[in-house]
């Protein structure tokens, strides 16, 4: 089965050798995203909640970009510097998603690329495209 690589410029670029999100039939795989502003590459400004924001705003460019919505994601993987904040993590995801919510897996970590206190990745499960 053929892959198709997605990516748009409304999420951040990759910041390696990696895509944004690759397709292979139905199933989306999409790269960790981190709370880089898309429009400077840069980290955004601002504490943990404008972090997990902005990465769960990346995220869902790229569902968008793949023909999904975030109501098909069907697992979530969460990367955290502090387990501490997982409070505030699920506050803000209950904006972005909505019950009967994805799978999901949270990983605390030492340290995440550029900074970041957060990262997010996810699998999309796209209907069959006629």
């Amino acid at each position: 089965m053929p892959r198709q690589i997605v990516a748009t410029q409304e999420a951040p670029a990759a910041i390696g050798p990696y895509s944004q999100a690759v397709r292979v039939g139905d199933t989306v795989w999409l790269s960790g995203q981190i709370p880089l502003d898309p429009a400077t590459g840069q980290l955004v400004d601002g504490d943990f909640p404008a972090q997990v924001e902005r990465a769960f705003q990346n995220l869902a460019a790229v569902v968008r970009a793949a023909g999904g919505t975030m109501d098909q994601v069907v697992k979530l993987t969460l990367f955290l510097t502090d387990l501490g904040q997982f409070g505030t993590v699920n506050e803000i995801m209950q904006r972005h998603f909505r019950a009967p919510y994805p799978a999901r897996s949270t990983v605390g970590v030492a340290s995440l690329p550029r900074g970041a206190q957060f990262e997010v990745e996810a699998v999309l499960a796209l209907e069959q495209l006629v």
